[in-house]
C-alpha cells in the first residue's frame, strides 16, 4: 500500500470524504495551514509554551478539514479536479496510471518534503531566510504536483489534455 493510501486513511477519506474534499473550501483551507503551522512555530518565542494552542488546532483542522465542507455543486474547479486526481493516484495499487504520470509525482512529493525539511529547520532555529525558501520550495512542489493530478484526472476520466 502506498503512503499516500495510507495517509488518506488516516484522515477517513472515504468515497464521501474524497468527495467532500474536493469543494474547492476544503483544498484552499488546507493549502493555507502550513504558513500558520509555521507562524505557530514561531510564536513560540514570543508566547512560550502557548504556541502549542495554535498548533494544535491547526493539526485538529487538517483531519476535520476534509469533512467540514459539503459536497460541491460542481467539479470542474483547478482545485477539485486535483483532488479527484490525488484519489486515482492514492489508488493507483488497484487501478494502474498511466506510465507518464507514474514518476514526476514521487519527485515533486520529494521536492515538497525537503522544502518542508528546510522550512522545519528555519522555524526551529528561528531564522527567517531557511522557513522563506522552505515554505517557497514546498508550495512549489505541492503546487506543481497538484497541476499534475489535474492532468492525472483528466488523462484517466477520458478528457485527455
Amino acid at each position: 500500500m502506498a503512503w499516500e493510501a495510507r495517509l488518506a486513511r488516516a484522515f477517513r477519506l472515504d468515497d464521501a470524504g474524497w468527495v467532500r474534499h474536493a469543494n474547492p473550501w476544503s483544498g484552499w483551507t488546507r493549502m493555507a495551514v502550513l504558513p500558520l503551522l509555521a507562524l505557530a512555530g514561531w510564536s513560540r518565542a514570543w508566547i512560550g509554551w502557548w504556541a502549542l494552542l495554535p498548533l494544535v488546532l491547526l493539526l485538529g483542522f487538517l483531519w476535520l478539514n476534509p469533512r467540514l465542507f459539503p459536497p460541491p455543486c460542481r467539479l470542474d474547479a483547478w482545485i477539485s479536479r486535483s483532488v479527484l486526481g490525488e484519489r486515482l493516484w492514492v489508488n493507483r495499487d488497484h487501478v494502474p496510471v498511466p506510465a507518464r504520470h507514474r514518476r514526476l509525482p514521487h519527485w515533486l512529493a520529494a521536492l515538497s518534503g525537503l522544502g518542508g525539511i528546510c522550512l522545519a529547520y528555519g522555524v526551529a532555529m528561528l531564522e527567517p531566510w531557511p522557513s522563506l525558501l522552505g515554505l517557497v520550495v514546498a508550495y512549489m512542489g505541492k503546487l506543481w504536483f497538484l497541476d499534475r493530478m489535474v492532468w492525472l484526472h483528466q488523462d484517466m476520466d477520458g478528457e485527455g489534455r
